[in-house]
């Protein structure tokens, strides 16, 4: 009993950490249509930035500041800020397909970074001994995975209910206005290109976030973490769930990291020995058919945007101008005075 409810919380632990990043991502795409294909090159910052900050010392290398862990976790969030604002200023005035393009290309850029700058990321390695939080004091690893859940939970739980305040605020709004229709925004004095890059920097340091608590999880972090699949797990989970939905995000989230670990192990269940060697490109196979599945069945998701229009409030019968008894004096249903 003990083994399931430990597996249950390490997968939920999983699940929900990578529901941050989704929802990071739906507020880059779902609310502000910016197609952010360097996911991981954020989530990286984070988990790179958190075990430098707050890990041992470095004999060989830079970083080990032993910082307390709530600074750690916020450099890491602000890592993931300042590399978004660089991008962002020279990407975000691009189209979706060239912004496609150009995030990809950073992604791919930090992780070879990542892997051949051994002084500051361990290089292949990848960087360990992180000592995660509480885990000297709670002493049963059980029981610090059950915390560490309750941790996260609480972290989704936040972030969900911070971009929910703001898609519902005036600059959730104005976010929608530019995904719909960027001129007719320009031409109310709105400014697109700082609405997108306020959206993007925000949606990155969500995905720092994401990975500064993988990274925590683990007291782990390597270039094998990052690899370009994260990034289209990540966009599965969207789609699936429905972009423009946090609650979609989330349940996408769920949908898709369960339909990946259960696939692999029914197939190192049941599969052939000859065939175990497949494992990894049959998932990549059903996570493209679930996808695809989706898309033929809930185009928009599980759970889609739901758009609300406010019409306008019927006229007042006893305001000025409305009903008979107000009529103007000179109105196309009564002849003007002579006054010659």
């Amino acid at each position: 009993m003990i083994g399931i409810i430990s597996y249950l919380a390490f997968f939920l632990t999983i699940a929900l950490i990578l529901a941050i990043a989704v929802l990071g991502l739906n507020l880059q795409w779902g609310y502000t249509g910016l197609f952010n294909g360097g996911i991981v090159a954020f989530f990286g910052a984070g988990a790179y930035g958190i075990i430098l900050l707050g890990g041992p010392e470095r004999i060989d290398g830079f970083g080990g500041f032993s910082l307390p862990y709530p600074l750690a976790l916020l450099g890491g969030i602000a890592l993931s800020g300042v590399l978004a604002l660089m991008v962002g200023l020279a990407t975000t005035r691009l189209r979706h397909d060239y912004l496609a393009i150009a995030t990809f290309g950073v992604a791919i850029a930090m992780e070879s970074v990542m892997r051949n700058a051994s002084w500051l990321t361990g290089g292949a390695t990848g960087l360990r001994g992180f000592e995660r939080p509480l885990e000297a004091i709670v002493g049963n690893s059980f029981a610090y995975n059950l915390l560490f859940l309750f941790f996260v939970l609480v972290c989704v739980s936040l972030v969900f209910l911070f971009l929910e305040i703001l898609v519902r605020s005036p600059f959730g709004r104005l976010l929608r206005a530019v995904r719909e229709n960027e001129r007719a925004a320009r031409s109310l004095g709105k400014s697109p290109s700082s609405v997108r890059l306020t959206a993007f920097v925000i949606g990155a340091m969500i995905m720092g976030l994401s990975g500064a608590l993988y990274a925590t999880f683990y007291a782990f972090i390597s270039p094998q973490d990052l690899a370009p699949i994260l990034t289209f797990q990540i966009w599965a989970m969207l789609i699936v769930g429905g972009s423009g939905n946090n609650l979609g995000a989330v349940l996408g989230t769920l949908v898709v990291w369960g339909a990946w670990v259960g696939s692999g192990w029914l197939l190192t269940a049941l599969a052939p020995t000859h065939l175990q060697l497949y494992t990894g490109s049959i998932q990549y196979i059903l996570v493209g058919a679930i996808i695809v599945s989706s898309l033929l069945w809930r185009p928009r998701g599980l759970l889609p945007e739901k758009l609300s229009i406010h019409a306008l409030p019927p006229p007042d019968p006893g305001s000025p101008g409305q009903g008979s008894e107000s009529q103007p004096a000179n109105s196309p249903n009564q002849p003007a005075e002579n006054t010659q």
